[in-house]
């Protein structure tokens, strides 16, 4: 099993690039950001975890620029979005920007990607919040056709275009894996259906094992392989050894662990979990 590391990756903690060295230093698979464009002041939508929203959603820099900057200083550790909210972005704009970081990385981008919670933000970019699941997998498919075809064309319902040349091309082929973010049977579904890969939140579920299973179940009546969907396991503070060996032991491919919010904490806790690279190899 792989470990990789997330990281707020905001203006008043470690710096992107500095955090990058550090994981890729201590034998870290991967480094992780989040994003947020913009917090709406109105506040409306409840924050998942209860309570206030904590300070670094207000402090989030931009993932794709971040992420180059940590594949600039790095030779093996991959970068990805945990997660990028395709929902607002555009997506002939956002498939040229992942195919030119998969290139910059030499093919070491993994695009997490989700539907989010935050419906004014949403909103601010045009995204009805209701819809914001086939405006998802639209934009997916879209960027899919343009990183895969010399000429590409999209038909849909939020994303129209024709005979469009967009290079570069992605390293990875047929495109860096896509990976969903969602704890919900029918995220399960969605990642069977458009998606490379499946990336719940430890704390949003109550039996793994059963959700584990039911992704497979899912697969293997979509005609895919399970073992063509890899699992990875976002986990807050308080996974500890033992619940690492756990999701080992029941099929999960990576766990990528949140990383407190400032340098020196940072670093202590990537010297604590380094020792768990090899031994969970």
């Amino acid at each position: 099993m792989k470990l990789g590391v997330f990281s707020f990756n905001t203006d008043y903690g470690i710096r992107a690039d500095d955090m990058a060295r550090a994981c890729e230093d201590r034998g870290f698979e991967s480094l992780w950001v989040g994003e947020h464009t913009h917090i709406p002041a109105s506040r409306l939508s409840p924050y998942p975890g209860g309570g206030d929203l904590p300070k670094p959603y207000y402090h989030m820099a931009d993932p794709f620029v971040s992420l180059t900057a940590a594949a600039a200083v790095t030779k093996d550790l991959k970068v990805g979005t945990g997660i990028c909210l395709v929902v607002e972005r555009d997506p002939i704009t956002l498939a040229k920007e992942i195919a030119t970081l998969d290139m910059l990385s030499n093919g070491r981008f993994l695009f997490g990607i989700g539907g989010g919670w935050n419906a004014e933000e949403m909103a601010n970019h045009g995204t009805p919040f209701k819809r914001r699941w086939r405006v998802l997998r639209e934009r997916v498919e879209a960027m899919k056709a343009i990183w895969t075809q010399e000429t590409a064309s999209y038909a849909g319902e939020f994303v129209n275009f024709e005979e469009i040349i967009s290079n570069p091309k992605p390293v990875q082929k047929p495109h860096p894996p896509i990976i969903l973010g969602s704890a919900t049977a029918r995220g399960r579904q969605r990642v069977v259906d458009y998606c490379d890969g499946w990336f719940p939140i430890d704390l949003l579920l109550d039996d793994l094992p059963a959700a584990i299973a039911d992704l497979r179940t899912r697969a293997e009546a979509a005609g895919r392989d399970p073992g063509s969907i890899p699992i990875t396991m976002f986990a807050f503070p308080g996974a500890g050894a033992d619940v690492l060996k756990r999701y080992r032991e029941i099929g999960v491919d990576r766990v990528v662990m949140v990383a407190p919010r400032h340098d020196d904490d940072a670093l202590a806790f990537l010297d604590r979990f380094a020792p768990m690279n090899a031994e969970l190899a």
